[in-house]
């Protein structure tokens, strides 16, 4: 059952029909429990969950929430995408991504609040960790951006999901695991494993745990140097996972699963765009369905600069020279701070603020009390 926090009310989004009906009064009829897990799914709060007797719904919400996240602001893009900002029954931030595209509608979600992988270019780890996601938050984000994009859960407006937003899936194994399952359960939302992507950033052993536990959806894991010295600086999940141990455990999860597994290559001038690197990304996925998904750098506030997009074709034709499979992702969202963890962190610290000017406002308030009644 989902886990309830000190003082936080019980999740009941992605418990099934056992799980809540062992919550619901005693004397309610059996279907009233798929009732309610239907009406999460579609987004509903307790209080529109209409058919049910008043009285079940004012007991319901002395305990329980059924969507356990907020939506808190939406920023809209030039490019159509959206960005969702959620604030959490704690009072934490995440960041959803809503991106449409000619074969359906798309949902990066997170998997954790900020991420301890603390990779060179990626603002999520900035601040660390501050906690993993419960399963029904991360199928909260989902939930809330579908019904938000005028969706429900038998006419989804979100067709595709990419858990590849703030956090590292795989460091949330459990929840993530139980995400997959009621994210794509007939009675929950019904989306296929085949439109469903998970990103990390290589935890080897963990990518083989996956690979056997059934579930096939598209692996993309988070390369962005064919060597191990450079990928180390960029990312220091390399020191404990090197690239040989990573491209071993990817050819695993084709072996096991039949699924291509994508790279992820953020591409970042001068450093990772080389006809070295080129040749050694070849040897890599040699005689390995695989496919490379190069990424302009979304420069986010540290030294590294971002190529054009000129330079990022040459490097992805370049690879195709070479017989490897590779194009250069679309970008989403970059007016509107798309990149994962950007707007997080800037709205974190306008509400840090806020308060502390509200704290100082108070404080200057009171000592002028005391001073004109002393």
């Amino acid at each position: 059952m989902s886990a309830e926090r000190e003082n936080a009310k019980l999740r009941l989004l992605g418990l099934d029909a056992e799980e809540i009906a062992a919550i619901l009064p005693e004397g309610a009829p059996r279907y009233t429990a798929k009732q309610v897990r239907a009406f999460c799914f579609d987004g509903k709060s307790i209080d529109e969950m209409t058919s049910l007797p008043v009285s079940l719904r004012e007991k319901l919400k002395e305990t329980a929430v059924s969507v356990p996240v907020g939506i808190m602001r939406v920023y809209a893009s030039r490019d159509g995408s959206k960005k969702y900002l959620f604030m959490l029954d704690d009072g934490n931030l995440i960041e959803s991504v809503f991106m449409p595209h000619d074969y359906g509608n798309t949902v990066c979600v997170s998997t954790q609040v900020g991420c301890r992988m603390h990779c060179a270019f990626c603002a999520s780890g900035a601040d660390g960790l501050v906690r993993d996601l419960d399963f029904s938050e991360i199928l909260g984000q989902v939930v809330a951006v579908n019904r938000a994009e005028g969706g429900s859960a038998r006419k989804r407006a979100v067709t595709n999901i990419v858990l590849m937003g703030s956090g590292e899936p795989l460091d949330n194994y459990d929840n993530v695991m139980r995400f997959l399952e009621e994210v794509t359960a007939p009675d929950g939302l019904g989306v296929s494993e085949r439109n469903i992507s998970l990103s990390t950033s290589g935890l080897a052993d963990k990518m083989k745990k996956f690979a056997d536990s059934g579930r096939k959806v598209t692996l993309s894991v988070s390369l962005h140097s064919p060597f191990d010295e450079e990928r180390s600086k960029l990312m220091p999940v390399n020191r404990k996972y090197n690239i040989a141990s990573v491209i071993d455990a990817a050819r695993y999860y084709f072996k096991r699963t039949g699924r291509r597994v994508i790279f992820e290559y953020t591409l970042i001038r001068g450093v990772n765009d080389t006809d070295a690197c080129a040749e050694r990304l070849k040897e890599l996925t040699k005689g390995f369905p695989s496919h490379i998904n190069l990424i302009r750098l979304n420069e986010t506030g540290s030294a590294l600069k971002r190529p054009t997009s000129d330079a990022a074709k040459q490097f992805m034709l370049k690879l195709n020279a070479l017989g490897v499979s590779a194009t250069v992702r679309r970008s989403f969202g970059e007016d509107i701070e798309g990149a994962c963890g950007q707007l997080r962190r800037r709205v974190a610290a306008e509400l840090a603020a806020g308060d502390a000017a509200e704290k100082n406002s108070a404080s200057e308030r009171e000592g002028r009390k005391k001073f004109t009644t002393a």
